[in-house]
């Protein structure tokens, strides 16, 4: 009577209906949600955060396949049974702590869980499930908690270092109101040339430990924004002293963010393997709680290296402070000479901190503080703490070092264009792909001509739009 009782055919239709109906409310409330968020994106023109926007629906479409999976699959992976001495290899808990928890097992056992593997596995001698379905149920729930707590931890990030970014409009906009802001002030390019030190600055220990000190106070100073600045324009737009440097930087962040708020399917597989080191006695975790802040301070240090680098540069070239003298941007600063590295560092560290704590606080809620897999408290305290030094000093330190130091790379990024034009343009690359090689060229000679050109974006795209027709003469013309 008990096992019909807890069937969805002995169950009143009224509980099924309610149920059923508060979970579509909510399920409905969250799409409408958003959908008006992405809406707001739009009329906003911020086509980076909606494209994120869309990246984080693709996380939960993968989330939903995921859950559905371990849902119509749970009954058969209960049923694969395996000897017991291998069920008894690399477990979270020695069997002594596990027995005395058991009664917390079977208590805490959820609907979607039952003793059906069990039951199946006992008829064979010695044998015991692969996976429980309870086992199943917790690391469902365990994947669910990780997702949100790294989108969490990315917009966190994200919004905590794009206002650190903010801070530094007030120097954008004095440089704009120069009468040459396309020269360096001679006192800017003192301060940055100061970082170049002596001669005992060069040697790579000194320097390097400079650097590593430098990323925890005045990251960033208004010599080093104008400095760089400058090098990024005579770089990159030689002709439009005017380009707005620090608008350029938000747009790129937000382009970048939305490679981070999604978990890629590489980062997927160290949960793989974090889960499989997750063994008694060693204390994985606790000492994986090192690596994002063994990997931050060296991301910040590289960061604030490479400025110093610069400054040396500048000063070798020039014995004489000479405000024509500019940074010379360079891929050969970089890791592997690729600026892109950082932010797939920046990557794995925001979700190997979000892995860290979802796990703390699945544990918690799961088995409570006092569980085996949870470690003694000295275990636990360094880790939150570590937790949130990463997160602090990742959004207030590294994330606004690699917005404004990965700009001194050989090229542009995307977010040098609207959005608007850069569809026009992808548009024309790829209808020029088809064509003859000049068409070719003209569309390279525009996209090099845009940065360049001192006219208003509108005029650009009407340029575009007038050269794409010119391009294609026997194109039929649309009457209105």
């Amino acid at each position: 009577m008990a096992e019909q009782s807890e069937s969805l055919e002995y169950t009143p239709t009224w509980v099924v209906a309610v149920v059923c109906f508060i979970i579509v409310l909510i399920s409905l409330f969250a799409e409408r949600g958003l959908h008006r968020l992405g809406k707001f994106f739009r009329e906003k023109n911020q086509d980076a955060l909606y494209e994120a926007l869309q990246k984080l629906k693709e996380e939960l479409m993968l989330l939903g396949f995921i859950s559905l999976l371990l849902t119509v699959s749970q009954g058969a992976i209960s049923k694969i049974c395996i000897p017991e001495n291998i069920a008894k290899i690399m477990l979270p808990c020695k069997l002594k702590e596990l027995s005395g928890t058991s009664s917390h097992l079977i208590t805490g056992r959820h609907l979607l869980a039952g003793s059906g593997g069990a039951d199946h596995c006992s008829r064979h001698e010695g044998q015991t499930p692969l996976l429980s379905l309870e086992a199943l149920h917790q690391l469902h729930i365990f994947i669910f908690v990780l997702a949100v707590t790294h989108v969490i931890f990315c917009a966190t990030t994200m919004v905590l270092g794009g206002a650190k970014i903010q801070q530094w409009r007030h120097w954008e906009n004095s440089i704009q109101k120069e009468s040459r802001p396309h020269h360096v002030h001679i006192l800017h390019l003192q301060s940055f040339m100061d970082r170049a030190g002596r001669r005992w600055r060069k040697y790579a220990p000194v320097s390097w430990t400079v650097a590593f000190f430098k990323q925890f106070y005045g990251s960033v100073t208004k010599s080093d924004y104008v400095v760089l600045r400058t090098g990024f324009i005579r770089e990159h737009c030689p002709t439009n002293p005017k380009f707005n440097f620090h608008k350029y930087m938000l747009r790129t962040l937000e382009h970048d963010f939305k490679r981070i708020v999604g978990i890629s399917w590489y980062l997927w597989l160290f949960v793989v393997l974090f889960l499989l080191i997750n063994i008694a006695g060693w204390h994985s975790y606790f000492w994986l709680s090192f690596l994002p802040l063994v990997l931050l301070l060296l991301v910040g240090t590289k960061l604030e290296h490479i400025i110093t680098e610069l400054a040396q540069e500048v000063a070798e070239r020039s014995s004489i402070v000479d405000e024509t003298t500019p940074v010379r941007p360079s891929d050969e600063l970089f890791w592997f000479h690729s600026p892109t590295i950082v932010l797939y560092l920046i990557h794995f560290i925001l979700f190997q901190n979000s892995f860290e704590i979802a796990f703390f606080v699945w544990i918690w809620c799961t088995y409570g503080f006092k569980s085996c897999i949870m470690e003694e408290l000295g275990y636990i305290i360094p880790r939150l703490i570590i937790g949130v030094i990463v997160q602090v000093l990742c959004s207030y330190s590294t994330l606004p070092l690699y917005a404004i130091v990965t700009q001194m790379g050989s090229r542009f990024k995307q977010g040098i264009f609207d959005q608007h034009t850069v569809g026009l343009l992808k548009e024309w690359a790829s209808a020029g792909k088809a064509g003859s090689s000049t068409q070719n060229r003209m569309v390279m000679e525009t996209l090099e001509s845009i940065c360049v050109s001192k006219r208003s974006a509108s005029n650009e795209i009407q340029e575009i739009s007038s050269t794409v027709e010119l391009s294609y003469p026997n194109k039929p013309s649309h009457t209105t």
